[in-house]
Order: structure tokens, then C-alpha cells, then sequence
């Protein structure tokens, strides 16, 4: 059986889009980014179609949740972890995803309520704001 990072980690891949950056993208201070998204849910965009939601809450808990992708053939499809703005940069840790190791983004805001996420590794993508 293939490990849970592993196979997340070759679904990050597949699944975010990796589009460009906008250049009227406007990047955010960390209270900025805390009011973004705190008590939110955040939809990341998928190549094929789907969302992929997180749950950000007030108390510093995230919720991701792949059970609409149909990601319970290959992992956990439901992790709950932790988040926390660091600078500039949106963190979160998860307890099995990406083998428990923490990862930072870079957020950019594009629109009322939409947004562009870079991660440390390069990988990027867009992303919705509910709530």
C-alpha cells in the first residue's frame, strides 16, 4: 500500500493548477492574510473541474476534506491539522499529509473573493473564498 504522503503528494501535483501568477495580484500583511482567512473556507481550484475545500477556524484548526474528489481510494480523504500565519506566509501542518511536515504559502489576493497560492516548493495555484 502506498503511503499517505506519497500519494498526496503526487495528488497535490495533479490536482492544484499550476497557473501563472497574476500581476495585479495583491500580496498580503499577516494580519491581512489572519483576516483572509480565519473562520473561512477556502476552495482550491482543480485542473479537472473540482474544488478541493479547507476549513480554516477561528481556534488555529484546519479541515481538508477529498471525499467529493473521490480521494478515499488513495488516502485519508479527511485530515483535520493546524494553521498559523508566519511574516507573510500562510502555514498549516497536518498530522499524516505530507508526512507531518509543515508548509507555507505564499497568498496573493486577485479579487473580492478570490485568491493565488504559491507554496515553498514552487508548486502553485487558485483558489475561492467561502464565508
Amino acid at each position: 500500500m502506498l503511503r499517505y504522503s506519497s500519494v498526496f503528494g503526487l495528488l497535490s501535483a495533479v490536482m492544484f493548477s499550476l497557473s501563472p501568477m497574476s500581476a495585479q495580484a495583491e500580496q498580503l500583511s499577516g494580519n491581512e492574510l489572519k483576516q483572509l482567512v480565519n473562520g473561512k473556507r477556502i476552495y482550491l481550484a482543480t485542473p479537472f473541474g473540482g474544488e478541493f475545500p479547507l476549513n480554516y477556524k477561528p481556534s488555529g484548526t484546519v479541515t481538508g476534506d477529498g471525499t467529493a474528489l473521490g480521494l478515499g481510494r488513495w488516502l485519508a480523504p479527511k485530515e483535520t491539522g493546524r494553521w498559523w500565519v508566519r511574516g507573510e506566509l500562510l502555514c498549516q501542518q497536518w498530522p499524516t499529509w505530507y508526512d507531518g511536515k509543515p508548509s507555507c504559502f505564499q497568498i496573493r489576493k486577485t479579487g473580492e473573493r478570490t485568491l493565488t497560492w504559491e507554496r515553498q516548493d514552487g508548486r502553485r495555484g487558485k483558489a475561492r473564498i467561502d464565508g
